[in-house]
């Protein structure tokens, strides 16, 4: 028997840091990761990969819902799986815990940062104290006090020195982020150096602050309609949805609905992980603007989208008298001569499309709303198009990881954003693995996803090499249906191959990041990445967000070529993918895909100095702060 050691449930560590922890209390054989399927769901919690050890070993839930693991009394003769408060240890899952960081006290903000609800703070994660500068976080150290044993947060400074920070006083500190793509000078303590540089930085935020308050005026300023109350066929619609609305579904639908009754122009982002809901929220304010007798515009990255789309709305709005038409190339070129005149002439209602919707032959006779899928995925040209749609109608921008400048302007208010962050009922994290190509592997995964009736998504990062790829995968497994998909196809041909991985008539789709947004296929459980190392990281957790849509368990391989050198940046990005694996994790991949990248001359070179010198959440509040103090008429 050892003393105690306390977990905490769904945080993460890796397998090393489990196995050191346990031999500093006394336990001595190598933890091991157990099979996959060793254990079942117990007490609602499905863990994924679980770690077993040698000997038993038991894991309760004590009053503050904290977890102990204990060695276990093997006399008793009970399985600690049947232990009604037991649980299965995942392998990422013990201390040293992450922060959970909290609003800075005595910065007048009106409300908490989105930032601070999605960003976590990792042993090793460069972090700022808001009175002491820029630190490495190292853990959290029990220390025996007069009244006890008490927890501080351990900060580690230049030259080695140490700051105890009580976790009273954890709202004081936030993670670094600087986009530099290097790290940031540690400061050291005692010294005036941090104040200075934060003043600094709160006299080159003054400036930018009264841009914004202007940028504010002129937007308030702008005209724009003012939406009629919801109708009684919206709340039937609205009641017709199959599934039940989540708390953030039913936040960002009541903001979207505020927005569009008021006389601004709305120009709001939604930001929720793929498969949390979003194009329902943005369905419902569809819905609104055609009850209004307005017509909206939808505008999507992909031809297989904007089918997927389009056969949503139709089948949700079936009830009623609202007429939907697609615009892509997999029309004909008479049908979409026929819908661009539906366009014009307002028959059509609720418009779906590529980058079509914005060629200049396509007139809208009385628009009213704009949704945006995924507009990162829009060049430089289909935006300054958008930039100037925004002046006149209200726009709704969904995404799952927002581009830079998105991200800063919703995090500063310029633009107005929405946050789904509460996943669905019953909804399970992909279990993740980043790998080699190894076809013995590959052959496992595929032949389990059959044989429980599932089917595979098998990517490849380019159109050249597929056909080989396909032939491969059909010698590994002669008995699957094996089609590929990708954009150089014949629209009908494309269509056909898609209508048939759909229907459950294909069980392998080889094909090109073509089916990375949006597609919702829910019997498609298993996904391979090959090269996954030439992909983004935003792409590999769009791609990752093509399973794992339903309550099944669904499975992630990103593989790279045997034996192959990663490239730092690629590792990184790999690396990344692996550890985020939990639910709700788009706006913390967005958040590091620009630490990984680095931001650029976001906001001009002075204020990405300012950035650097606190780092972004900082510099954000100050922000915040200076312009709440501007509105005031009072000094920042």
């Amino acid at each position: 028997m050892f003393e105690s050691l306390k977990l905490y449930k769904g945080e993460e560590a890796d397998l090393a840091q489990v196995h050191g922890r346990l031999v500093e209390l006394g336990y001595k054989r190598q933890p091991k990761v157990a099979e996959e399927g060793d254990f079942a769901q117990r007490g609602g919690i499905l863990d994924i990969f679980p770690v077993t050890f040698d000997e038993p070993v038991r894991l309760e839930f004590d009053a503050d819902k904290l977890v102990h693991i204990k060695s276990f009394d093997i006399a008793t003769g009970t399985s600690f799986l049947d232990h009604q408060m037991a649980i299965v240890l995942p392998v990422k899952g013990i201390v040293p815990r992450k922060l959970k960081t909290r609003r800075i006290p005595g910065i007048d903000i009106s409300e908490d940062l989105p930032i601070s609800n999605f960003i976590d703070i990792s042993p090793g994660d460069h972090v700022v104290h808001v009175k002491h500068g820029i630190g490495r976080y190292k853990g959290i150290e029990r220390v025996k006090e007069p009244k006890g044993l008490i927890d501080y947060i351990v900060l580690e400074y230049a030259e080695g020195a140490k700051l105890f920070v009580p976790m009273a006083d954890m709202n004081l500190i936030q993670k670094y982020i600087g986009f530099e793509g290097r790290p940031p000078k540690l400061y050291k303590l005692g010294t005036r150096a941090w104040a200075l540089a934060k003043a600094r930085a709160q006299k080159g935020i003054y400036s930018l602050a009264l841009e914004y308050i202007e940028i504010q005026a002129k937007r308030e300023a702008l005209k724009g309609y003012t939406f009629s109350k919801d109708t009684d066929w919206q709340a039937e619609l609205e009641k017709s949805f199959p599934f039940k609305d989540t708390p953030a579904q039913l936040r960002a639908t009541k903001e979207i609905k505020h927005d569009m009754e008021s006389p601004k122009p709305m120009d709001r982002l939604v930001c929720g992980d793929v498969g949390y809901g979003k194009t329902e929220v943005a369905l419902r304010a569809a819905f609104k603007a055609v009850a209004d007798n307005k017509q909206v515009a939808m505008l999507v990255p992909t031809t297989i989208l904007a089918e997927q789309h389009y056969a949503t709305f139709k089948d949700r709005m079936k009830k009623f008298p609202v007429n939907i038409e697609m615009l892509s190339r997999f029309r004909s070129g008479a049908e979409q001569k026929e819908i661009i005149a539906g366009i014009k002439d307002g028959s059509v209602d609720i418009i779906i499309g590529t980058h079509r919707l914005l060629s200049h032959d396509v007139y809208f006779k009385n628009l009213g709303l704009v949704i945006i899928d995924e507009e990162q995925r829009f060049g430089v040209k289909h935006k300054e198009r958008l930039k100037r749609m925004r002046l006149l109608v209200d726009v709704l921008t969904l995404t799952a990881t927002p581009i830079p400048r998105t991200l800063y302007m919703s995090l500063m208010g310029i633009k107005d954003m929405s946050v789904i962050d509460t996943p669905p009922e019953n909804r399970i994290p992909v279990a993740t693995k980043v790998t080699e190509f190894d076809e013995r592997a590959i052959k496992e995964g595929i032949a389990r996803e059959l044989k429980r009736g599932g089917q595979v998504f098998f990517v490849n990062n380019r159109i050249q090499g597929l056909n080989k790829l396909a032939e491969r995968l059909k010698e590994m497994v002669p008995n699957a249906r094996i089609e590929e998909a990708h954009g150089q196809m014949p629209a009908h041909e494309l269509e056909n191959v898609m209508i048939g991985f759909i229907k459950g008539e294909i069980d392998v789709l080889v094909s090109t990041a073509i089916v990375q947004s949006g597609i919702d296929i829910p019997n498609a459980n298993t996904i391979f990445v090959n090269r996954a190392d030439m992909f983004g990281l935003a792409d590999l957790y769009q791609l990752r967000g093509r399973v794992g849509r339903y309550i099944v368990q669904a499975y992630s391989y990103f593989l790279y070529p045997k034996g192959w050198q990663l490239p730092k940046d690629a590792e990184a990005r790999l690396k990344a993918i692996e550890e985020h694996t939990e639910l709700g994790s788009g706006f913390k991949i967005a958040m590091e895909d620009l630490e990984l990248r680095g931001a650029g001359n976001l906001l001009g070179t002075e204020q990405h100095g300012f950035i650097q010198a606190v780092g972004f959440d900082l510099y954000c509040r100050l922000l915040r702060s200076t312009i709440a103090g501007l509105r005031k008429g009072l000094p920042s």
